[in-house]
């Protein structure tokens, strides 16, 4: 039994591991590489491995650093199915085809203006590409064992984080290894705690602020004084944010900011399809977070909801005081860019960053307070003032991991710490030695560890748990 790290190794994208074993070849997670270029590139080199020898595919979430690749993996081949949880599965419905259809959009623009060294600038994968993909995945719900062949079977638990975002709990060969996912926090806005595991004999685990504490700070209040600060000068509010989740958190603190006085009646507008979409999916999964109808509702009112690039070049033509509240988090793409290049230049304007910024995005050099951004092919100045707020993040930190896997009734053979900068999954790997006394390593890109087996009779339980 293998496993190879195909990708969220030193890095926080491109979430892919490879294991095999009693004659299978499954791919956990299928994300797209995003942040520096040397990353990006990876997306647009030959897979390492044969995209039609594998036999299936098993997300965690929908975030496109777990998904995102899935299109380019089924134009190469891939036939097999894609196994989600069903909210899982609608939200790739919404955030591959957007995906898709900004990366058109993004290399007509670059085709038409000129600022591309490709020519003709081409998009990594189509929107065609990602109804290929969307066809091939199957819905399978929480907390129910599948099986996959005679020694094989997996189980999805609730990870908290976004709505369907899943732990793999996958057996086989009478070992059992569990996928961690993209793990929420135990005291999330919107979503529910994550599960607690049991027993595994490896684990690979998240680590995206393995090293560090979140803000105790209230989001409500720093929301309420950066508004305050910004509108008195009749400026605007930019909020680079992910689509999915963080957008809705937002939305959540902008409506009780609203209704309790607290804030000024100055337009708000999410300028995302995609958030808008998901927005509204929110209220349809009552059961897999913590608002209530009449909040998820409050959710939708709290902005105008922009779908047309017409209705974005508006906004973008528009003064303050108002929020613009666009897609991508770490502005990386998407219409996020026209508004960072219609106000970052004023001084008077501000710019929220509201989650995690990878190294080598636009965002992280905004975090940075880098006095420049390229934008399009040229460099916008920055004057506007840049804030992070912490406190939003929909990811557990150190703390809550460890409570989070201490919780587990016996320490796994190995763990294997991913999804992480390299200071961070490092200084995880030390704590969880320390505190837990687990046996950790932080694996490399594409390195491959060979697992024990404990050959055993077949998966009997599955078989007659999925009948």
């Amino acid at each position: 039994m293998r496993l190879t790290f195909l990708g969220a190794t030193e890095t926080v994208t491109g979430s892919r591991y490879l294991l095999e074993g009693a004659g299978q070849r499954i791919l956990i997670d299928c994300g797209l590489f995003q942040g520096t270029k040397n990353l990006r590139l990876r997306n647009w080199a030959p897979p390492p491995l044969d995209p039609a020898s594998l036999d299936a595919v098993i997300l965690t979430h929908a975030h496109i650093d777990h998904s995102g690749y899935l299109p380019v993996l089924v134009r190469m081949g891939y036939k097999g199915p894609i196994y989600a949880t069903p909210g899982t599965r609608d939200l790739c419905g919404i955030m591959l085809r957007d995906a898709a259809k900004l990366q058109e959009e993004e290399a007509e623009y670059a085709n038409r203006h000129g600022f591309s060294k490709h020519r003709p600038a081409l998009p990594l994968y189509t929107l065609e590409d990602a109804e290929r993909a969307l066809e091939l995945i199957v819905p399978h719900p929480f907390d129910t064992p599948m099986l996959l062949g005679d020694h094989a079977g997996f189980r999805l638990l609730p990870a908290g984080h976004i709505l369907g975002a899943a732990s793999v709990v996958f057996h086989m060969c009478g070992k059992v290894i569990v996928f961690t996912g993209d793990i929420g926090r135990p005291n999330d806005p919107i979503m529910r705690p994550p599960a607690p595991l049991a027993s595994a004999d490896y684990l690979v685990v998240e680590s995206t602020y393995g090293d560090r504490l979140h803000d105790t700070a209230d989001p409500l209040d720093e929301l309420e004084a950066l508004f305050i600060r910004t509108f008195k000068h009749g400026g605007v509010v930019v909020i680079p944010s992910f689509a999915v989740g963080r957008a809705q958190s937002i939305l959540r603190y902008i409506s009780i900011l609203k209704s309790t006085g607290r804030m000024a009646n100055v337009p708000v507008f999410l300028d995302s399809p995609m958030a808008v979409s998901v927005t509204e999916l929110y209220r349809r999964r009552l059961s897999e977070h913590r608002l209530t109808i009449s909040e998820a509702d409050a959710i939708g009112r709290a902005a105008v909801m922009v779908r047309t690039v017409d209705q974005s070049k508006e906004i973008s033509g528009r003064r303050g005081p108002m929020v613009i509240i666009a897609g991508s988090g770490m502005a990386t793409g998407g219409r996020v860019l026209h508004h960072l290049k219609a106000f970052a230049p004023d001084s008077r304007n501000a710019i929220a960053l509201v989650g995690y910024q990878a190294a080598g995005t636009r965002g992280a050099a905004l975090a940075e307070h880098s006095p420049t951004i390229k934008l399009h092919g040229e460099y916008v100045p920055v004057r506007a003032a840049v804030e992070s707020i912490s406190s939003l993040s929909a990811h557990a930190d150190y703390a809550e991991l460890l409570e989070w896997l201490g919780k587990m009734p016996g320490a796994p053979k190995r763990t294997f710490i991913t999804h992480g900068e390299p200071a961070a999954a490092d200084a995880l790997r030390r704590r969880i030695a320390e505190q837990l006394h687990w046996r950790c390593e932080v694996p490399t890109y594409l390195e491959t560890v060979e697992l024990d087996e404990a050959p055993l009779p077949p998966l009997d339980e599955h078989r007659a748990s999925a009948a």
